[in-house]
């Protein structure tokens, strides 16, 4: 490979031409090429099918059955819909919250920890103001379910722009801070004393819980996620805060001389970041689950890395591959029927993203003919 970091080269096999002059292949490494097409997601998905297949197939079950029974747990019928879209508002707003950091290349992956810390604080809410009404109660859970997810990415965002530490270190330790932290309170303070000594605090009350879309558990936490998605198409497209993020996105050092705080921004994304989460661990433990739990989040928030990534960051995207990934979950548990256990579900998001990674490296490779 040449020295030149910008546009590296290497030149692969002579070939002699017809007119008897040699030509040369070259593999030119072009880091400047940091948009992938728009079909490589598609592609990416496709290709994850296909790998999965085979292993599916050397289980001694047909790919077609096993996608088939997929599909329909998760879409093909009103119950499994309306659970495919539960999964989906988590992954929304940790998606959502983790592509507003990406934009200025701060790669959070602590929505985990943030999404946790976000049900413990709403959680808190009914312990110590269990006689509020309807209207304050999810007020005070939403307010506070999104300030201590702000704080938790407020403790990545400080050591990153004052003491210049990688951000995927801290996020993901935080992390498992944050999981000790509910085991705690679980197993400790806020342990159901009628809870057949099961680690969990006490059951919400109707006041507590988020008002759902008739007998089905869609909740209003869905709402929460489109209007943060409407409000992020908004800001990034027709404000300046949003021309600076897509500025520092494209150039931090072309922002820099522009006089754009960058720091100040990396701290600023980081709280919007970590407050969505925030909300989504808030809407889980007041419109799913109705209590806090040992392993309140299945992972939502790793998930959500790839839901962002796969989206393109783009808000349409969001919306599309949260679903995707929701039925994902829920049709992963559709083939425990059949014999196959539902981590297949898990299986295919692992087998979609090193494709889409993979998409990303190889097109910022060109093969060049030269003679």
């Amino acid at each position: 490979m040449s020295p030149n970091p910008g546009n590296e080269s290497a030149t692969l096999t002579p070939l002699a031409g017809r007119s008897g002059r040699w030509y040369s292949i070259r593999l030119e490494y072009d880091s400047s090429r940091t948009r992938s097409p728009w079909w490589t997601p598609i592609l990416s998905v496709v290709l994850a099918l296909l790998l999965c297949a085979v292993f599916i197939a050397a289980n001694g079950m047909s790919p077609l059955v096993v996608y088939e029974k997929m599909f329909r747990g998760a879409f093909g019928t009103s119950y499994g819909f309306t659970e495919t879209m539960v999964k989906a508002i988590p992954l929304l707003l940790c998606g959502l919250g983790i592509a507003v950091a990406y934009r200025i290349s701060v790669w959070n992956i602590g929505a985990e920890g943030q999404l946790t810390v976000g049900a413990m604080a709403a959680t808190a809410v009914t312990i110590y103001f269990p006689d509020l009404s309807s209207f304050w109660s999810i007020t005070l859970m939403l307010v506070f379910g999104t300030a201590a997810g702000a704080l938790w990415g407020l403790m990545t965002a400080v050591p990153r722009t004052h003491f210049g530490v990688n951000e995927l270190i801290t996020s993901l330790m935080l992390n498992y801070v944050a999981l000790l932290a509910l085991d705690y309170v679980v197993f400790g303070p806020w342990k159901d004393p009628k809870g057949f000594n099961f680690p969990g605090s006490p059951m919400f009350t109707a006041a507590q819980s988020l008002p759902v879309l008739g007998t089905t558990r869609l909740h209003i936490g869905l709402v929460f996620g489109l209007v943060a998605v409407l409000i992020y198409y908004l800001m990034i497209r027709f404000t300046r805060w949003g021309y600076e993020l897509r500025l520092i996105g494209a150039n931090p050092t072309a922002a820099r001389y522009a006089g754009i705080h960058i720091k100040k921004h990396i701290i600023i994304v980081m709280l919007i970041s970590g407050g969505l989460a925030g909300i989504a661990g808030m809407a889980e433990v007041s419109g799913v689950t109705h209590k806090l739990m040992q392993g309140i989040s299945p992972g939502y928030g790793y998930t959500a890395i790839i839901v962002a990534w796969l989206a393109k960051l783009n808000p349409l995207g969001l919306i599309v591959t949260s679903i995707l990934f929701g039925g994902l979950i829920v049709g992963g548990y559709s083939v425990q029927t059949i014999g196959l256990p539902s981590s297949i579900s898990e299986m295919l998001q692992g087998a979609i993203l090193f494709f889409l990674i993979a998409g990303d490296m190889i097109h910022r490779f060109r093969i060049r003919l030269s003679a």
